[in-house]
């Protein structure tokens, strides 16, 4: 397909393409546009919005004795901030292993949902096993 071809329909000189079309458009689609808005909104995440996370697992923490520090299951919907984000990201881009990507989310949450960010639970340090499900939002 040409480029002049994608223009017409672009600019709705073409309405509607020939079946033969609607795949090869998708495929391009996908191959070309889908890669640069995933980049845009990957790096609006970890510089400026940061993402959501839903994660259920298990969760355990090493912290000051007399806590009660047994791992359970729990399950945690919350945002993490751009350089959570951007931690991740750079890791996954480099080549980390689930396990280290795990490693890098339970970080995350330690810090923003069991520290409230530098504000209570000094010292704690969250792992993350027995993962059952966990999904990203940017």
């Amino acid at each position: 397909m040409s480029q002049r071809t994608v223009e017409r329909y672009v600019n709705n000189q073409i309405k509607t393409p020939r079946p033969e079309l609607t795949d090869r458009l998708e495929r391009e689609v996908r191959a070309r546009w889908q890669p640069q808005i995933r980049a845009k909104a990957k790096q609006t995440a970890a510089t400026t919005g940061g993402i959501m996370i839903d994660v259920q697992g298990r969760f355990g923490y090493t912290a000051a004795p007399g806590s009660t520090d047994d791992a359970r299951i729990r399950h945690l919907t919350l945002a993490l901030p751009p350089q959570h984000a951007a931690r991740l990201f750079t890791a996954q881009e480099e080549g980390a292993t689930e396990d280290q990507l795990r490693q890098i989310a339970a970080d995350a949450l330690g810090e923003v949902y069991f520290r409230d960010n530098g504000h209570r639970a000094h010292g704690l340090e969250a792992e993350l096993t027995d993962l059952i499900d966990l999904e990203f939002e940017l």
